[in-house]
Formats: structure tokens, C-alpha cells, sequence
């Protein structure tokens, strides 16, 4: 008997430890959410420093008052799109040097936008200031040029964004690049123990707005992405209406895709819906 006791007694206190560890684990999860879903690059790089010299810079100021820092390179004529580009959490304007590079390499033109708190970007990263800043990004490129060739093109987070904004706005078109559902949804498989649906102040609920898009829709997804699973943009695809298209890299991870057959679906995209 008293043997049998020590043990409930040990399985009492064992309880009550991870309990105590969960809830810290929940806490920590809660007051950090920022930081863990925004992996912010604060380094401010110049379009030369980084090796793009075609680029220029301009820091565009939001209806809040931040200042975001884009690079654009104006399409070489109405012939060619303005690719309005929205990135990963943890990406940099300079980190894009070699794909500004290969997306302007037929005389496409890019704004490349940095969210606020990133790359020289003023503020801190949320929802609805990253809304804010796309929206700010799209009314410097209208006026510029007609929506007609204006193209949002947005990676893993960043598709969430250009589908919010492609919502709202006019635009020629709208690609995305290793995209979700939420990021909730994305959250709920890293942390299964955990209700983070409840938890997340920033879900970017990107499949509640993909059927609003109105312009055509290219999703790229590689097979290999194992931080957001490919079936995350399969599932938003189903979403989105018609004109769509869909195309599964097999050689692809989440950091290769224009790489590994991305750029050449690109191009066969604005081809086939006379965007270039």
C-alpha cells in the first residue's frame, strides 16, 4: 500500500508539472506571437549595396504615418507588368536581389515592398499594418501605371497579403507562391497541443478572401515544402474561382520555387493571359 501511494503521489506532482509547463508554454506563445510569426530583418540595404543597381529606392509614407521602403523598376513599356511583390516572414528587400533580378530579366518592371519593421521599414509588423503598407504600395504603383498591368505577386506570408489587397483592388493578376489557408491554420499543425486559433491576434484568414479575386490566379507550391505542406495550397485553390491555375513544382521546397520550374510557370502565365 504504501508503495501504491508514493506512486499516485509522484504521478500527482508529475501532473501538476506539466500543467505548469503548459501553461507557461501557452503564456510565452501568447505574449511572444509577434515575434515568432514576424521574423523581422530591420537591416536597411540600398538597391546597390545589394547589386541591383536598375532598382530605385522610395520610402512611401501609410495613412498611419509609418514609412515603408520599396525598390521599384519600371517595366520596360505597357507591354510589360509591374510586379507588385509581397514576401516571406523572414525575407529582406537585399534577399531578393537574384529574383528581382530574374522576374525584370524580359523587361518586367517591380515594387518591392518591405513591411513595416523591416528592412529600414518604420513601425512594427501586424495584420493590419502590413494591410495598410500594401495598400500604400498599390497606390504608388496606379500612379504609375494602369491596373491593367499591375500583377501582385506574393510569397508564403505574402500571399496573404496580396490576396487581401487583390480583394480590394484592381490588378491584372495575382500569383502566389507557397501559399496558405491562415496562418492559423499553419500555427494549429507547429503547435497541435495548443488552441491557437484562440491564441493568434494575426491569422491572415487568406482562404475567407481568395474568392474574391477577380483577376487570374496562379498558385505555385512545391512538393517538397515541409513549412507550409503543399496541401495548405491546394486547399486554397480550391477557393479561388475561375480563371485559376495551378501548378505543383516536384523538384521544389518552400525556399526554391522559382528556381525549380517557378520562373518558367511565370512567364508561361502571363503569356497565356496576354499580360507580357
Amino acid at each position: 500500500m504504501e508503495g501504491q501511494a508514493r506512486v499516485l503521489e509522484f504521478l500527482k506532482w508529475a501532473l501538476i508539472l506539466a500543467a505548469i509547463v503548459y501553461v507557461l508554454i501557452f503564456a510565452a506563445l501568447y505574449v511572444f506571437q509577434r515575434r515568432i510569426l514576424f521574423l523581422v530583418q530591420p537591416s536597411r540595404v540600398s538597391p546597390v549595396e545589394a547589386g541591383v543597381t536598375e532598382a530605385e529606392e522610395h520610402v512611401l509614407k501609410t495613412e498611419d504615418g509609418e514609412r515603408i521602403v520599396t525598390w521599384l523598376r519600371r517595366p520596360l513599356g505597357a507591354q510589360r507588368p509591374l510586379f507588385v511583390m509581397f514576401v516571406g516572414n523572414g525575407d529582406s528587400l537585399a534577399g531578393l536581389a537574384s529574383a528581382l533580378r530574374r522576374l525584370s530579366a524580359d523587361g518586367s518592371g517591380y515594387l518591392a515592398v518591405a513591411y513595416r519593421g523591416y528592412s529600414g521599414s518604420t513601425g512594427s509588423p501586424s495584420e493590419a499594418g502590413i494591410a495598410l503598407d500594401a495598400l500604400t504600395a498599390y497606390g504608388f504603383a496606379a500612379s504609375m501605371i494602369a491596373p491593367r498591368q499591375i500583377v501582385l505577386l506574393g510569397y508564403s506570408l505574402g500571399s496573404a497579403v496580396a490576396i487581401s489587397l487583390g480583394a480590394r483592388k484592381s490588378v491584372a493578376g495575382v500569383i502566389l507562391l507557397a501559399p496558405f489557408t491562415s496562418a492559423a491554420d499553419v500555427a494549429a499543425q507547429i503547435y497541435p497541443i495548443f488552441p491557437v486559433r484562440w491564441l493568434m491576434k494575426d491569422q491572415f484568414r487568406a482562404v475567407e478572401e481568395v474568392h474574391n479575386l477577380r483577376a487570374p490566379v496562379l498558385v505555385l507550391h512545391g512538393e517538397h515544402d515541409t513549412v507550409v505542406p503543399i496541401e495548405f495550397g491546394r486547399k486554397l485553390y480550391a477557393a479561388a474561382i475561375e480563371p485559376k491555375r495551378f501548378v505543383a513544382l516536384p523538384k521544389a521546397d518552400h525556399f526554391s520555387i522559382l528556381d525549380r520550374g517557378g520562373m518558367e510557370a511565370i512567364r508561361a502565365f502571363l503569356d497565356e493571359f496576354g499580360l507580357r
